[in-house]
């Protein structure tokens, strides 16, 4: 077997033209664009790649996109109050603060100073909580976007054995949320795990976010499972892979993502979608 490959820019880019669409539709009804406002702290070169992205995605999609570049001497307490300056401004539907921050920023402090209707990452506790008790509203973007990969195979959720490995907060623990709604059997992988191969050769549904690259081998993989590489890693000879490795474990599933342009892209996608259903959620 070999695997089909989930081509996450490609969806990504289909997700953004209705986007466009959309937005061009509003617009000539006389309605305002949506509104996504990034704040970038300091200058981690990662970080600005990902913000790069997410604002030349923002002009694809035809939304309004506001970047605050800030030093990274900024304090905690001119962080909060440019939140809440945006938390009051009508033309943002969405507020991003990229992260990690420096480090003398509580990053939790600032996840909840954001105002939930406008929390487009979704991490905001509220947020986190309407996920947990199946009421979902704002979803943390990753997740939702290996959601719309998985459902992009055709293959029926409910009833699966899926193994998650890691337990962040960013994509492990709502991923692990997401699999359960869709009726999933789930088990949640960590350092402290026992008979690790073993829980992942039984799995039907692996999503790798541990930040190991090549991590999960072809060999440990069930026949004709799905495999979602959410793990992005520079090797020593400046190129990029995943957590999976991605040669030996397409021999053995039946979809899969690559890296990069799978789970990266869908990402950026479903923040936009966010922004969107928190633009339709306001006006």
């Amino acid at each position: 077997m070999t695997a089909q490959i989930l081509d996450g820019k490609a969806i990504a880019a289909d997700i953004k033209a209705q986007l466009k669409t959309e937005v061009d539709q509003l617009l000539e009804a006389g309605k305002r664009r949506p509104g996504l406002a990034v704040i970038l702290v300091g200058e981690n070169p990662a970080s600005q790649v990902y913000v790069r992205n997410k604002r030349n995605s923002c002009e694809q999609a035809g939304f309004l996109s506001e970047l605050i570049e800030l030093p990274a001497s900024t304090t905690q307490q001119e962080l909060l109050e440019r939140i809440d300056i945006l938390n009051k401004d009508d033309a943002i539907d969405g507020i991003l603060v990229q992260l990690p921050l420096p480090d003398h920023i509580d990053e939790n402090a600032i996840i909840e100073k954001i105002d939930i209707s406008k929390d487009v990452d979704g991490f905001h506790p509220y947020n986190v909580g309407r996920l947990t008790l199946r009421m979902p509203n704002l979803r943390p973007c990753t997740p939702k976007g290996v959601m719309t990969l998985l459902e992009r195979t055709g293959h029926k959720l409910s009833g699966l054995d899926a193994v998650i490995i890691g337990q962040s907060n960013i994509v492990g623990r709502p991923m692990a949320l997401e699999l359960l709604a869709a009726r999933c059997t789930i088990t949640v992988c960590h350092s402290r795990t026992k008979d690790l191969e073993e829980k992942i050769r039984n799995a039907d549904v692996i999503v790798a976010a541990v930040g190991i690259a090549n991590f999960v081998k072809g060999e440990w993989i069930k026949e004709g499972a799905l495999v979602i590489d959410v793990g992005i890693n520079r090797l020593d000879n400046g190129s990029l892979c995943g957590d999976v490795d991605f040669e030996s474990a397409k021999e053995k599933a039946s979809w899969i993502t690559p890296v990069p342009g799978g789970v990266g892209p869908m990402t950026v996608a479903t923040l936009l979608e966010n922004t969107f259903q928190a633009y339709l959620n306001r006006v």
